[in-house]
């Protein structure tokens, strides 16, 4: 048998093992893999029988051309068994090396070489790719509606003050370590669903329904993320949870009016305590500020009493000190000095007895009244 006949192949086996030019290896170079039919046995017989075949044409006398032929032959098919152990890993990959079915290493992205085929191989998963697991909820495949349909098997939970709620939340998560995720856990997107599902409901568990609908939310949601992690973490899964968010947190449709009306009762009740506050707040300070008021007058009026008893007792102590020394003098000045004060502020008349003697007393009384008015003002 020779390596050409009339149909042009080039090989025994009709141009390559399996019938055909051989696949190129597709997504950058990755792992050499055979055809579904491929038999070594096939090819080794068909190998020996082509040799056999070349030994006998070549005759005694060309035994060392023919060895020659295969040598070159086998170092060629050599070279090309070694190189297919070239593969390339893209930039959003991770490379698996599997040696004889058993993980071995994990390769970055670039060129990269493992033991050919059988002996080892290549597996490149996707490791950037955010992918999302929705609990309580599907999404709508038509992106136009938008409309999620509830799954209340997985939504509805128990609160920690026995309320229940409807719950829909969506996990995030990417792969962290390709070969733990390959290798450890069989179903990985079901395995992130039934973890983040049961670590959710562990936190409303523990959590308030008020505290759920309103400012809590935020914490639900970090806690259920770390408890997730943690989880997943213990079964080495090689994957990271990038982010729980929560899409909806109500109450179940039976009761959700009543708790509407519930919640706008809390919510009258909080504006009238604000408007209280804000009264409150109005009013005492303005009242503190008419008591400060009030007692510093009084504290004035006192520093005011204190100060003039203070001076009478000094002019008394000084003038009781001057009658000690001259009695008649300061006896005669005390009785000037109270008769100028009681007359300084009289109106009076007076009239010479001797000068006056043809004069009619006249007593003016109105404007004796208005003076004492202007000056009582």
């Amino acid at each position: 048998m020779s390596w050409g006949d009339d149909n042009g192949n080039k090989g025994p086996w009709g141009g390559s093992p399996w019938g055909k030019t051989p696949p190129p290896r597709g997504n950058g170079g990755r792992r050499f893999e055979p055809p579904p039919n491929f038999d070594f046995e096939v090819l080794i017989k068909k190998i020996q029988v082509w040799l056999r075949g070349k030994s006998g044409s070549s005759g005694s006398g060309k035994g060392s051309y023919g060895k020659k032929q295969i040598s070159i032959f086998i170092a060629i098919i050599l070279l090309l068994w070694l190189g297919s152990g070239f593969y390339r890993v893209q930039p959003d990959e991770q490379g698996v090396v599997l040696r004889f079915g058993e993980f071995v290493k994990i390769t970055q992205p670039g060129l990269n070489y493992h033991i050919p085929f059988p002996v080892e191989s290549a597996l490149t998963p996707k490791v950037t790719k955010v992918n999302k697991v929705e609990i309580g909820f599907r999404s709508s495949a038509n992106t136009a509606t938008n409309v999620a349909r509830d799954v209340v098997e997985e939504s509805l939970m128990l609160t920690g003050d026995e309320n229940i709620v409807n719950i829909d939340f969506a996990v995030f998560w990417v792969i962290k370590n390709a070969g733990y995720y390959l290798f450890n856990i069989q179903r990985p997107e079901a395995t992130v669903k039934a973890v983040a599902e049961s670590a959710m409901r562990e936190v409303i568990g523990r959590s308030n329904i008020q505290s759920v609908f309103t400012e809590g939310r935020f914490t639900v949601e970090k806690e259920t993320h770390s408890l997730i992690q943690a989880i997943l973490d213990q079964y080495n899964s090689g994957i990271e949870i990038t982010q729980v968010k929560m899409q909806k947190a109500d109450p179940p449709d039976q009761v959700i009016d009543a708790f509407r009306d519930v919640q706008a009762a809390r919510a009258d009740l909080e504006r009238q305590r604000n408007e209280a506050e804000a009264y409150a707040n109005d009013v005492i300070p303005r009242a503190r500020g008419k008591a400060e008021e009030v007692l510093q007058q009084a504290e004035g009026y006192k520093q005011k009493v204190i100060a003039e008893a203070e001076g009478i007792a000094s002019r008394f102590l000084a003038v009781q000190e001057e009658y000690a020394k001259a009695p008649d003098v300061t006896r005669q000045r005390i009785f000037l000095e109270t008769m100028e004060s009681v007359f300084g502020d009289m109106q009076k008349v007076i009239v010479d007895s001797q000068a006056g003697s043809g004069v009619i007393p006249y007593l003016p009384l109105p404007e004796l009244q208005k003076k004492n008015e202007d000056a009582n003002e």
